[in-house]
């Protein structure tokens, strides 16, 4: 179980997209544990709400159908949606960006099917440009 950093999200194979919103309905339904995102309940619920958006408009920009979206809107109900926020400010920074980076990497030279070279190369660009807001400041 992993959530990937949030910068990620456009550049996830179709699979790993797919799966990020199994692993996003599996903690709205049962508030999972798991060492790789145990951080999340260190936030207010406004970090993953905004990380689900960004889960969900990239399934939509992908035209994925959502079936429902039951479980969220339970776990949110009442929370305030704030208009820009950048999520899990701690832990989403430039050394999980690596980490999430070189797992992704590794997807791609294991061979991974909906992994093509050009989405690679994509994600490899984002990745070594130099991005004065959310690569080299800490982001709040």
């Amino acid at each position: 179980m992993r959530l990937w950093h949030y910068e990620l999200i456009p550049y996830l194979p179709k699979s790993q997209l797919l799966a990020q919103w199994r692993e996003l309905n599996s903690i709205f339904a049962k508030e999972d544990k798991h060492i790789l995102i145990n951080y999340i309940y260190e936030y207010p619920k406004t970090d993953l709400y905004v990380y689900t958006e960004l889960v969900l408009q990239e399934m939509k920009l992908r035209g994925v159908n959502i079936r429902t979206l039951d479980k969220m809107a339970r776990y949110f109900e009442g929370i305030e949606i704030p208009t820009t926020y950048k999520p899990f400010a701690k832990h989403h920074n430039e050394p999980y960006l690596t980490i999430c980076f070189y797992n992704l990497y590794e997807k791609f030279i294991r061979g991974q099917k909906d992994f093509s070279s050009e989405q690679f190369t994509t994600l490899e660009t984002f990745y070594t440009l130099d991005k004065p807001i959310s690569r080299n400041n800490n982001v709040k």
